[in-house]
């Protein structure tokens, strides 16, 4: 017996889920016994067509036309090695390369600089209530990476047969069912951090170890040949070191750039996050369809090119249904925001980021124009976010009031023409990009706008070759967002998993 899958199975949005594998089953002309199961939903909202579609996995010997291959991965097998490989960073591509490496009997030694999950929490929140800043604990740094104070999205545009594998194995370790057949499938803040936490465990259980609150200082390398790091300070020689970091990590980027490796910049985006009312944006989406317990929170995508001649576009990036709009400072007197959402979805508001492109000539424009706007962001709010309604940031004006969604931003916002902040040029694209949102997404419903959001993706990529490692220094491994080849939980994951494979191949 095989696995095959067939798609676009639509079904009314209350009609049973063993019902629609009866339809699959039909469709094939396979006995009602034959096993099969839901392996992927998804929502069509359009008013014509709106109902559940669905992809059907069974399992059978038939090759009938209609069925699509399995997307199939497996895991490398072990080896006898136990050679220590030091990762720097324990996000998702930290988190699932030393993960496997340790399943493959290498033993991980990861170096993070942040705090383990459960200090890393009382810094943020404590943070978050007006408390200060801790520098190697936020929401930037700490066990996770960025993505455990997030809405916890794995949706990803990469088509990867590793990332059934991750879904898999986010459940095995206490993720819902649930994400391995939503469209987009999410964890939620509260349960993602109990899933990190608990692949830690599996890691140092496995043999692994995690060092946190140290941090990668620099790199010895000899002849284009790594062969020892710095931290905290102290040498620690090696000839392999996967270089995980998030996108946040400024003070990093800035000594890399100092350093032999071939780095150049990549285009990233900067905006704001825009909040309003999720019951109002679920009759909106939803229409008669409104109410049905099925369906959930509602969310969207918005995506609007300002500029066809050089494809420069307004779009949004990580919607939250149901969330808040957090504080995701990581360095003083600085301020950015994200998106977070707990796995109910149940907040009064939703947000997202709407964001404009940007395309810096070097690494260095790119870190400035995050400076620039971090601190101007700081300095015109002290602290608090500088916030305004959608109607005075389209007419360039400071509001007087805060009218509209209240704003879930803590420890608190404060009235500001958030244009100030944006050079020129990008803050004309936002506004043109946040006409065309309020017309298809919001309506007449009133929006609160927080800035700046900076920390989308990475301003440059540490350049590697077909062996993944640095053509530069031999034995480094860039890898995951913060290297500039990936975007977000699953595809850091991916490609932590993915660099994981490429040592084990190299010490076979």
């Amino acid at each position: 017996m095989k696995q095959g899958l067939i798609n676009d199975i639509r079904a009314a949005i209350d009609c049973p889920e063993q019902q629609v594998l009866s339809i699959a089953r039909k469709q094939l002309h396979l006995p009602e016994r034959t096993p099969a199961y839901i392996y992927r939903r998804s929502l069509d909202t359009r008013k014509d067509r709106f109902s559940f579609v669905y992809t059907v996995a069974v399992e059978t010997d038939s090759d009938h036309p209609c069925l699509r291959p399995f997307p199939s991965y497996t895991f490398p097998s072990p080896i006898s090695c136990g050679k220590t490989v030091p990762i720097i960073g324990f996000g998702p591509a930290g988190i699932f390369c030393a993960w496997l490496l340790a399943k493959c009997g290498c033993t991980p030694l990861v170096i993070e600089r942040g705090r383990p999950i459960e200090e890393r929490i009382r810094d943020v929140e404590g943070f978050w209530k007006g408390g200060d800043l801790q520098p190697e604990s936020n929401v930037q740094f700490g066990e996770g990476g960025a993505g455990t104070f997030s809405d916890g999205k794995l949706t990803t545009r990469i088509h990867d047969p590793r990332c059934r594998a991750i879904l898999e194995t986010f459940v095995s370790f206490g993720a819902p069912e649930e994400i391995l057949y939503l469209a987009k499938p999410h964890i939620g803040t509260d349960r993602l951090r109990h899933v990190v936490k608990a692949m830690r465990k599996d890691i140092l259980r496995m043999g692994g170890e995690i060092r946190f609150e140290t941090k990668l200082d620099g790199l010895k390398i000899e002849n284009g040949q790594l062969k020892a790091i710095y931290l905290n300070g102290s040498v620690h020689e090696t000839d392999t070191v996967v270089l995980a970091i998030g996108n946040g990590a400024e003070d990093t980027y800035r000594m890399l750039l100092n350093s032999p490796l071939e780095i150049t910049a990549k285009p990233f985006s900067v905006g704001f996050r825009a909040e309003h009312n999720q019951e109002a944006l679920n009759k909106r989406i939803y229409g008669k369809y409104y109410g049905m317990p099925q369906l959930g929170a509602a969310d969207y995508q918005f995506s609007y090119v300002t500029n066809k001649a050089t494809s420069e576009a307004v779009y949004s990036f990580c919607m939250c249904p149901g969330g808040q709009v957090v504080n995701a400072s990581s360095l003083p007197n600085r301020l950015t925001t994200n998106g977070m959402s707990v796995f109910a979805r149940d907040g009064e508001n939703a947000n997202a980021a709407i964001l404009a492109s940007v395309r810096p000539n070097t690494p260095e424009e790119g870190l400035e124009l995050q400076k620039r706007i971090e601190s101007a962001a700081w300095n015109a709010a002290s602290g608090l976010g500088p916030a305004t309604t959608g109607k005075d940031f389209l007419a360039k004006s400071r509001p007087d009031k805060l009218i509209g969604p209240k704003a879930t931003f803590c420890p608190g916002v404060s009235p500001f023409d958030i244009n100030e902040l944006f050079p020129a040029d990008i803050s004309a694209r936002l506004r043109d990009g946040f006409a065309r949102f309020r017309e298809r997404i919001l309506g007449n419903e009133p929006a609160l706008l927080t800035a700046p959001e900076t920390r989308t993706s990475a301003p440059m990529r540490i350049l590697r070759d077909n062996t993944l490692q640095s053509p530069s220094c031999k034995g480094l491994y860039p890898c995951g967002e913060g290297a500039g080849y990936a975007g977000g939980i699953m595809s850091s994951a991916a490609d932590g998993l993915r660099v994981a494979e490429q040592i084990l191949e190299s010490l076979r």
